[in-house]
């Protein structure tokens, strides 16, 4: 049996202004956005290669916006990505090196915590 993780709430304050961000900065699929009701509305946007989405909206939990940390995106050129999160009005990080891989960090406008993470080769 697989068990595939396939989407991850991300608590917004604002929708719309998070929606434009996910879109417009850093590049994710708006695949779905749906106004059930006054109380609940779903956006589900996914980045560029990624088999996770993620879930932005009203009604959806009740996690506290901005209270989401640790979520990670890996790229295989972790320069030419921050290059892009640059370009794109991103304020991201400089390059930082561990043995584990080379990392960026920023956060959207909520303050809910990205990493993105290039992974060294394997030995």
């Amino acid at each position: 049996m697989d068990w595939r993780l396939e989407l991850v709430q991300v608590p917004v304050s604002d929708v719309d202004r998070a929606k434009a961000f996910y879109t417009e900065k850093l590049g994710f699929n708006a695949d779905h956005d749906h106004q059930v009701s006054d109380q609940l509305r779903f956006v589900q946007l996914t980045p560029p290669g990624s088999g996770c989405s993620i879930a932005l909206g009203t009604g959806l939990s009740k996690m506290q916006p901005g209270s989401v940390e640790g979520l990670q995106l890996v790229v295989p050129d972790i320069h030419a990505a921050r290059a892009e999160l640059v370009e794109r009005g991103v304020e991201v990080s400089e390059v930082q090196q561990f043995d584990w891989g080379s990392f960026v960090f920023f956060t959207d406008p909520d303050g809910n915590g990205w990493a993105v993470q290039q992974i060294p080769p394997r030995r």
